[in-house]
């Protein structure tokens, strides 16, 4: 299968990944589309399957999981799965679409080394972890308990920042989107690899 380039921004939650996701899934020069994660969380409100997350129970999702249907996945949080599947992957690469992923730092990592070549994976830093711990709060969806788990874990995601290809402070947002904006336009339109993108496979 013919496939175009993978786009991932990880980050720990809070750092304004999605925002700036969301603003290059508008530039229509890109030609860039959204890979939908699958996962067992709950559904919050005003979330939509099939547009936000496909949501799945936890039987469904180990399913999937024994049947080899993930490129990636996690367990981001106790019994909260994520992943991504295959079959998004080859539906978006069928339609001539440059994959963009909103995702945990663990599973962009391992789409990073699974596509080396064809994959720009960018990190998005935030100002601080007492800034993120604002963030997370303003958004007024998760439990005191949840918001400091998500704060201790983004302790170790930001550890890995240097294992991603580029890194993006969002101190300003403005400023973030611009220098995203440019590192995602200059990717798509250097040269493929020499590695020929007909034999790609999901594996």
């Amino acid at each position: 299968m013919k496939g175009g380039k993978l786009i991932i921004f990880s980050a720990p939650s809070g750092s304004g990944k999605t925002t700036i996701v969301q603003h290059l899934l508008r530039q229509s020069e890109l030609n860039l589309a959204f890979s939908v994660s699958a996962t067992s969380r709950p559904r919050r409100a005003k979330e939509q399957h099939g547009k936000h997350y496909y949501f799945m129970s936890i039987s469904e999702f180990k399913n999937h999981i024994k049947n080899g249907d993930f490129l990636e996945w996690e367990e981001v949080y106790r019994d909260n799965f994520y992943g991504t599947l295959k079959s998004e992957i080859e539906r978006l690469w069928g339609e001539g679409k440059n994959v963009i992923f909103d995702i945990d730092v663990a599973g962009g990592l391992r789409i990073k080394r699974k596509f080396p070549k064809e994959t720009l994976a960018v990190f998005v830093k935030p100002p601080s972890i007492d800034e993120l711990k604002i963030r997370l709060k303003k958004r007024s969806t998760e439990s005191e308990d949840k918001i400091n788990m998500r704060i201790a874990k983004a302790s170790v995601e930001l550890a890995t920042a240097p294992q991603f290809d580029k890194i993006i402070k969002n101190y300003d947002l403005e400023v973030a989107l611009k220098e995203s904006y440019n590192l995602v336009s200059e990717f798509i339109a250097a040269p493929n690899s020499s590695e020929n993108s007909e034999t790609k496979k999901l594996d």
